[in-house]
């Protein structure tokens, strides 16, 4: 229960006749016998392993015990729905492989198992009793007193009555006075028992749910987990490009080659035109497929590199491209098949859009990041979620954890920019240094 929750709850003028002092009473006194069936299974644990450890049978034990605050918490967080509609996400994580050794190695390295064991040791030592003793100021002290002309006039035949084992009351009056003091000490318990319950569950759910640092390492394994299938997707690029390029394209060529060789030994005819029109289709097939494969991952990339490739792109390019890139060495598949292709589709933004008469490429590789930038002398006016081609290449640079940028104002000039962090290939690097 939220402290929100507690003083909405508590500034209602119908709080003592609403369910919350009962659900309140009823967490503090479940809290207070979970908590000492759990000292029991924590001292038995303990002392059996313990014990038994030198003979190899107690390690079983002694890892229970270092379990022990898993079932505690999932208990701890079934009893917090009585106080606390807000539900606690678990925050373990489900291990890859299936069977129990995948599960207890998992289990023994998470920060949670040992931050819900701690609890379970405070919950165990500590506070338990403290909601046992809330509940017995708070709830049985007003009742006892609230009872005392009850039990005058059955335990004590009317005559007179210890109330609480410390007054003597001796007549009637007095009885009832007590009475009604108690009647009001209740109704001030039935507010204390809700602002325990409210702090102890508060306590509760800050000690058993998943502090910040494990939420940043679950952003830091969802980012380390975008680059994989990054990487997965790029190599699967160079697979398909691979088979494309020795299977179907040298097929085509066999084909191509057959087909001439067969023209040569035709008459003249309508055969030999037939024959002729199939070797120009398949020339005019075997070309899309060289364009196809170009377009899914270049060689020259997979061979020579960033460089080399950004310099081809631009040879193809009509608009006359002047390159200025300086990549001393290999980098990451992923980061340069994306930046690659963001010159790709700069280049073709240029030539389709711009209607400029001179583009540049530049950047380089410093201080632990990759620099490209495409710059043209067209009209401007690019946007790059309109349909430019950029807006899904952006977000194949932001799983790289890079940035891209474009500045392209009416009139132009229109600059592109990429910035990716990455290292270069030491052996690469190595290579090119020493020739």
């Amino acid at each position: 229960m939220h402290p929100s929750n507690v003083w909405q709850a508590m500034a209602r003028p119908g709080f003592l006749l609403s369910w919350w002092p009962w659900r309140s009473v009823a967490y503090l006194v479940s809290g207070a016998v979970t908590g000492s069936v759990v000292l029991v299974l924590v001292v038995l644990l303990a002392v059996a392993g313990g014990a038994l450890a030198l003979v190899l049978v107690g390690l079983p034990l002694l890892v229970a015990l270092a379990l022990a605050g898993l079932p505690v918490a999932r208990v701890e967080r079934f009893r917090l729905r009585l106080v606390d509609p807000e539900p606690v996400p678990d925050p373990h994580r489900e291990p890859v492989l299936p069977g129990l050794r995948p599960w207890l190695t998992v289990r023994l390295r998470e920060g949670a198992t040992w931050r819900e064991l701690g609890y379970a040791l405070l919950f165990a030592g500590l506070l338990w009793p403290v909601d046992a003793l809330v509940v017995a100021v708070a709830l049985f002290v007003p009742v006892a007193t609230a009872a005392t002309p009850l039990l005058m006039a059955t335990v004590g035949d009317g005559q007179e009555v210890k109330v609480l084992k410390q007054w003597t009351v001796t007549d009637w009056p007095t009885a009832f006075g007590c009475s009604a003091g108690g009647l009001v000490l209740l109704a001030l318990g039935a507010y204390a028992l809700a602002v325990a319950a409210g702090a102890r569950a508060g306590l509760t759910r800050l000690l058993i749910s998943a502090p910040d640092v494990e939420l940043g390492e679950r952003v830091v394994e969802l980012a380390r987990s975008r680059v994989r299938l990054v990487d997965a997707f790029e190599a699967e690029r160079r697979r398909i490009e691979r088979d494309l390029h020795d299977g179907a394209q040298q097929r085509l060529v066999a084909l191509s080659v057959t087909l001439g060789l067969a023209r040569l030994d035709a008459p003249p005819g309508p055969l030999a035109e037939q024959l002729a029109k199939a070797q120009e289709q398949a020339g005019s097939a075997l070309e899309e497929l060289r364009e196809l494969i170009h377009g899914i991952h270049p060689q020259v990339l997979a061979d020579y590199g960033l460089q080399a490739a950004v310099a081809d792109a631009a040879d193809r390019t009509a608009v006359p491209v002047d390159v200025g890139l300086d990549v001393p060495g290999r980098l990451p598949r992923a980061v340069e098949s994306a930046a690659y292709f963001v010159v790709c589709e700069a280049l073709t933004n240029v030539d389709r859009h711009s209607g400029a008469s001179r583009a540049e490429i530049g950047g380089g590789h410093r201080d632990g990041r990759l620099f490209v930038t495409v710059r043209d002398d067209g009209r401007g006016g690019a946007d790059a979620g309109g349909g430019s081609g950029l807006t899904g290449l952006a977000d194949r640079v932001s799983v790289l954890d890079g940035r891209l940028s474009l500045s392209s104002p009416p009139g132009g000039p229109t600059l592109l920019r990429v910035e990716i962090p990455c290292e270069l290939s030491r052996s690469t690097d190595r290579a090119h240094r020493s020739a």
